[in-house]
């Protein structure tokens, strides 16, 4: 299948690209390089453009003959989208539009889209099912949620079959070690973990130990970036235009904070320097998929079960990359 991924370059989307090329599909990335990292994708299979440029968007859309988009391309810092609303509401929910009016306008007739379990909001019992009821608290979990409704009202209209992926914590790195998570600003507990560890930080900050869970520290849902991979062409490879189907993807289990940072120090093999400080605004105590839906209908089942083997692929590419994949291009 000839697929445009949005957002191709980036932390997931290369990853998804790399799993497509391995499976049989021809994937092109679409990416404005604001977060993405060219060399994590072949460079005959990158198109350096903004999707908030629905021209261009639909003329590399005709011009591969795709078939389908999957659309990763978004904002995705919490904190940021509460002190800037605006560049969210503008990426997230108006470049969501541009995307399905250029597909229109190329005839695509399918959509993958890289949705958050943020949609879900902070007071929802777990584990989180595809019918509990989303109440998002910040910015980002709103604009993604408005995506959603977009993508459902166009399907709706235009007959456009899509599949919503509601992701977890995505981890991890290819398991050879080639390619792994390099971003421009860092938020995610594994990465900034094993920077310490590194020493490419000083020290990691656990934000909150009194929360009500088996230790005190936060609770999350680690999804390994290839289980994910295989989410995205399993449910592209389902859906047909007009159909609509919307699953979790995690691994149905969390770990602490704590449980984290133990499994990091047992894979460097020595301990890492952290300060303990108080709970976070907005940060829920508890993220848990229930992947029952899509292991039904779809048969996707995580490969990646175990914390500490999600760690060792991310410490494999930590160590031979440390300084990432380089300078970062300007920002176009």
């Amino acid at each position: 299948m000839k697929l445009l991924l949005t957002g191709g370059a980036g932390y997931i989307g290369s990853a998804c690209l790399r799993w497509l090329l391995k499976h049989g599909h021809d994937p092109i990335a679409f990416d404005d390089l604001s977060e993405g990292n060219p060399p994590s994708v072949p460079s005959d299979r990158l198109v350096v453009g903004d999707i908030l440029d629905t021209n261009a968007l639909t003329e590399a859309l005709k011009k591969h003959r795709a078939e389908a988009v999957m659309h990763f391309a978004a904002l995705a810092i919490v904190p940021d989208s509460v002190k800037d609303p605006d560049n969210y509401y503008r990426v997230n929910v108006i470049g969501t539009k541009s995307v399905l009016d250029a597909m229109r306008r190329a005839e695509v007739p399918r959509i993958v889209f890289s949705s958050t379990c943020a949609t879900y909001g902070n007071r929802a019992e777990m584990p989180l099912t595809e019918t509990t009821p989303q109440d998002p608290e910040h910015p980002y979990g709103t604009t993604k949620l408005a995506a959603e409704r977009l993508i459902k009202d166009y399907a709706a209209a235009y007959g456009l079959g899509y599949a919503i992926l509601r992701y977890f914590n995505a981890a991890g790195a290819d398991p050879d070690g080639t390619y792994g998570e390099d971003r421009r600003h860092e938020t995610h507990l594994i990465p900034l973990t094993l920077q310490a560890a590194a020493g490419l930080r000083p020290k990691l900050t656990v934000f909150g130990t009194d929360w009500p869970t088996r230790d005190g520290t936060c609770v999350r849902d680690y999804i390994h970036t290839e289980d994910l991979a295989d989410a995205h062409q399993k449910a592209v490879e389902a859906i047909g235009p007009g159909d609509g189907r919307i699953y979790n993807v995690g691994s149905g289990h969390g770990a602490t904070v704590l449980e984290v940072i133990r499994a990091c120090e047992e894979v460097v093999g020595r301990p890492i320097p952290r300060d303990l400080a108080g709970r976070r605004p907005g940060d829920p105590p508890e993220l848990v998929a229930s992947p029952e839906k899509i292991a039904s209908e779809l048969g996707w089942s995580p490969r990646y079960t175990d914390i500490r083997a999600i760690v060792e692929t991310a410490w494999r590419w930590l160590e031979s990359h440390p300084d990432g994949y380089g300078p970062k291009p300007s920002r176009h």
